[in-house]
């Protein structure tokens, strides 16, 4: 490494600042403990339990404080004794707290709009499900690949794609995976390798 004097200054400098400040002997506990306290403070049924963040594969450790009276989520933030993320956040993960039923403009009714059509209709989860079912079945029939054009067996479907959570675990993702396959599926992928 070429280092000139002026930036070894500048690099010893700065590592004697941050022992100078590290050895000031300042306990943070203390504020942290009444920092947790405070927020608890709001709603004092408040009952805390550790889950894991659904955006990504890492796996990052929360703490959901939750109303004992109604049920309600009252706070979400990142759980410090979990070896992953020691209470740190992605701002994903920071966000949480919004994609919970207290936020009001969260959609909880399935929304459809026809082709060529500018307005929404609100329909029932039964509709939406079969409506998925039947789209796929008409899609798989049509686009179905018996053999190659070497002859070859091959029973597949090239007109479908299916893209996997990290936010479901390996026991939902093993007969998700094998539903996929069974339909002739070939484009299959997972978030987190995108």
């Amino acid at each position: 490494m070429d280092v000139s004097r002026r930036e070894f200054l500048v690099i010893s400098g700065a590592a004697a600042a941050g022992v100078a400040v590290s050895s000031l002997g300042i306990d943070m506990g203390p504020a942290k403990a009444y920092a947790d306290e405070v927020k608890l403070k709001k709603v004092k049924s408040a009952k805390q339990s550790t889950t894991i963040c659904p955006y990504c594969a890492v796996g990052c450790g929360l703490v959901c404080s939750t109303d004992k009276k109604t049920g309600t989520i009252i706070n979400i933030e990142g759980d410090p004794d979990h070896p992953i993320n020691e209470g740190s956040l992605c701002a994903k993960g920071a966000g949480l707290y919004q994609i919970t039923a207290n936020n009001p403009s969260r959609l909880q009714k399935v929304l459809y709009r026809a082709p060529n059509s500018d307005k929404w209709e609100e329909k029932s989860w039964d509709w939406a499900l079969a409506e998925i079912a039947k789209r796929v079945k008409a899609t798989r029939d049509e686009y179905f690949i018996a053999k190659n054009k070497k002859g070859q067996v091959v029973n597949r479907v090239e007109a479908i794609a299916e893209v996997g959570s990290a936010a479901i675990d390996n026991e939902e993702c093993w007969p998700l995976q094998a539903m996929m396959r069974a339909l002739g599926l070939v484009y299959i992928e997972h978030q987190a390798r995108i």
